[in-house]
């Protein structure tokens, strides 16, 4: 291990297909946040912004630069997760990175993430905060209730010392350990956690994370190793929210063992399950084959023995059999530490970086190219066609005056009083659209109501309260309904009530249209539907999750309880998401048109004013002329500049090599 300073500058072994290909996407993010910021400069030094559409821009660019790409790998006991990911992604350390010895397991969810803006270190959260209502998500919002070791970059062996906190447990007392949720005595799986003195032992710590500045962790790659059944069972919030918010779950398995009854349970309610039953995302490590190299065996023997395995788990899983790739974490480290290449192919560690590469990078920079095109390709369509109204405004002005060559001063003067009577007209128009804009104010009122935080936290107490005294999975069902029919209700009158906005909005737009000649164009749509399935989908995961066997046989109030917290915490962050779009759209549907009524009236003040000038001064006539004519190709060129933008928005994701 050597300081961060010097961290990015030592050769690397591990530069490996994923390694490229995640510096690959990087790079493009990175290209596309500085396309907006050239185009949000251009636009303010061309005087065509606005307040809303600043505000946008600034929350677009910020949540590109700190995307993060998520892989969980998922698995129970002694599967090899952490020494699969000590050879994936931190082999050129030429060392274990994270403890993953025989003996040594993982006993808490652990996060490997970077955040530049704190120091390396290694923080903790207290298992008894598990005692508390409180989800991980909330602690992380409350920076005392850590423990917060920092890193010696420069010392191997402290770094080694301090990375073992992970996997430390203690003993307490079997009522102590069901206080908190992790010890119930029909519980088969938990059987192992209790000692030959009566004690239970339990990890010491809840949650961990990495902050460390590793090459893959600065490009924004997130790794979450979790614990076995026992911890996915007793933490709802792995499965309703961390798992699902992960580009990838790499599910880990062993040859030596094969498809056990308790990995079957974590494949079935709680990988496949968030997903909505599919397993796209979803890839199977069938780690640990090195144990079916038999050295009385040729080469091919041991290959068809490996591939039956594959195929049998494929089966078993009921996927196909290209998801699941066989490997030896150990040997694939081994053999990236000591540059044995051989021994790297062998290991089958290639393969499973190419797939996971080819898998989930592509799809997560389609997902942010269509967020950008989505949030700003209206604005910048709007900033072209307002640099097209200027362009045919300053061309029939110059027409106009063109034409007036010859003509005497009363001519002129008519054409004054033409467009002062336009104007007029125009400013009447304007009166109406501002007591419109009152009352699709009011309208807008009523979405926002509907999606507030507030109504969701009503609805939840009275779930609450009808549970009351009834923390079993029968009262849960009962709860879960009243949460989820009564959301599923709100969000189909906020999408009737989009509508009917919409239609309002509509109408001002067809207005301008046939009565002044302003651009004709759609309001932009809003639809709730994708909320109304994302909020379906958590409702079943949910029901995976209540029906799995472990709640079944505990009915424990407190994993009960603990569940439907996080449920209720998930299906709020939901309605706060839909809060915001909804929020975002309100002001986005208007900004076209205002845009144009604003630039419309801009325009005939300077065409009146222009008109008056000549009037005032018939002999400069073709100076006001050769004005315009300068200001056209001015426009033509900010036409250029904002095609080209466009283009750079839309352009399609480069190839694969």
């Amino acid at each position: 291990m050597i300081s961060a300073q010097r961290l990015e500058e030592r050769p690397r072994l591990a530069i490996n297909e994923f390694s490229r290909r995640l510096g690959e996407y990087k790079h493009w993010r990175d290209e596309l946040i500085e396309i907006l910021i050239e185009y949000q400069n251009w636009v303010e030094g061309h005087g065509l912004a606005s307040g809303d559409e600043d505000l946008q821009l600034y929350e677009l660019i910020d949540a590109l630069r700190s995307d993060k790409l998520t892989i969980a790998l998922v698995g129970e006991f002694s599967r090899g997760k952490t020494e699969l990911i000590n050879a994936i992604f931190f082999a050129d350390q030429r060392q274990r990175l994270l403890p993953s010895e025989a003996g040594r397991t993982t006993m808490c969810p652990t996060e490997l993430r970077y955040d530049a803006t704190e120091p390396a270190c290694l923080k903790l959260l207290p298992i008894e905060t598990r005692k508390t209502t409180a989800t991980i998500s909330e602690y992380r919002r409350t920076p005392a209730a850590w423990t917060v070791i920092p890193l010696d970059l420069d010392s191997p062996k402290k770094i080694a010392e301090t990375f073992l906190q992970i996997v430390k447990t203690k003993p307490v007392t079997v009522g102590q350990a069901e206080e908190i949720g992790l010890y119930h005595p029909d519980v088969e799986a938990m059987s192992y956690m209790l000692n030959s003195d009566g004690m239970v032992e339990i990890p010491v710590w809840r949650h961990a994370i990495i902050n460390y500045p590793h090459p893959l962790l600065k490009r924004g790659l997130v790794v979450l190793d979790t614990p076995g059944l026992n911890s996915l069972g007793t933490e709802p919030e792995l499965t309703l929210s961390m798992l699902p918010g992960a580009q990838a779950v790499l599910f880990v398995l062993a040859a030596d063992t094969g498809v056990t009854r308790t990995d079957l349970e974590i494949w079935k309610n709680h990988v496949c399950l968030t997903k909505g039953g599919r397993a796209e995302g979803r890839l199977v490590a069938l780690n640990k084959i090195d144990t079916l190299w038999d050295e009385l065996s040729n080469n091919t023997a041991v290959a068809t023995t490996i591939a039956r395995q594959t195929q049998d788990t494929a089966r078993t899983l009921g996927i196909g059999k290209n998801q699941v790739l066989p490997v030896s974490a150990q040997k694939g480290l081994l053999g990236k530490i000591k540059s044995d290449y051989a021994l790297i192919d062998r290991s089958g560690l290639p393969m499973l970086e190419t797939t996971l590469s080819n898998d989930i990078i592509p799809a997560r920079q389609e997902l942010l190219r269509e967020r950008v095109i989505h949030d700003i390709g209206s604005m910048v369509g709007t900033t072209s066609a307002m640099i097209e109204a200027r362009l045919n405004a300053v061309e029939e002005q110059i027409e106009e005056l063109r034409a007036l060559s010859g003509e005497n001063r009363e001519a002129i003067q008519n054409l004054v009083a033409h467009w002062r009577d336009e104007k007029q007209s125009y400013d009447r128009t304007l009166a109406s659209f501002q007591n419109m804009r009152a009352v699709l104010s009011d309208q807008i009122k009523i979405l926002l109501d509907y999606l507030s935080v507030e109504t969701f936290d009503e609805l939840a107490q009275r779930s609450r309260q009808d549970m009351a005294g009834s923390w079993t999975t029968p009262g849960l069902r009962d709860g879960m309904k009243v949460l989820f029919d009564g959301v599923l209700e709100i969000m189909e009158k906020a999408n009737k009530q989009t509508q009917q906005i919409r239609s309002l909005v509509q109408s001002v737009y067809n207005k301008f249209h046939s009565e002044h000649g302003l651009a004709k164009i759609k309001p932009m749509n809003f639809s709730l539907l994708p909320y109304r399935s994302q909020m379906q989908k958590l409702h079943d995961e949910a029901e995976h999750f209540r029906n799995s066997p472990r709640m079944i046989v505990t009915e424990q109030h407190f994993v009960v309880q603990k569940f439907f917290v996080t449920l209720v915490g998930r299906a709020r962050e939901l309605i706060q998401e839909c809060n915001a779009a909804a929020r975002a759209w309100s002001k986005a549907i208007m900004g076209p048109i205002l845009t144009q009524v604003r630039e419309h009236k801009t325009l005939m003040d300077q065409r009146l004013d222009n008109l008056k000038k000549v009037h005032e001064d018939f002999a400069n006539l073709g100076g006001r002329i050769a004005e315009l004519e300068s200001n056209h190709q001015n426009l033509e060129n900010q036409q250029l500049v904002i095609r080209n933008m466009l283009r750079k928005i839309n352009q399609p994701l480069p190839l694969d090599p």
